[in-house]
């Protein structure tokens, strides 16, 4: 049996915070999903990576979200009926 799927996707923005070897970001519909590792040294290093240093800083105190955010309603005492 075959399933033909057609999507529309439209992704404004995508934030990936850490990948390793064994990620999978699926977005929409997949039949099968076949392993695959393929490492490559493209750069020719032959040595770790340095340290990573201090962070810098951006000069703001505050975290502000890049969506806008509503303030959560405030929790009410007693019973829930």
């Amino acid at each position: 049996m075959n399933f033909f799927v057609t999507q529309h996707i439209v992704i404004n923005s995508l934030k990936i915070e850490g990948i390793s070897n064994s990620s999978v970001c699926q977005i929409g519909s997949a039949g099968i999903i076949k392993p695959v590792s393929k490492l490559y040294n493209t750069g020719g290093f032959t040595e770790p990576a340095p340290q990573v240093g201090p962070l810098p800083t951006s000069g703001l105190e505050e975290f502000v979200p890049l969506i806008p955010l509503v303030q959560p309603s405030p929790v009410r005492s007693g019973t829930l009926r």
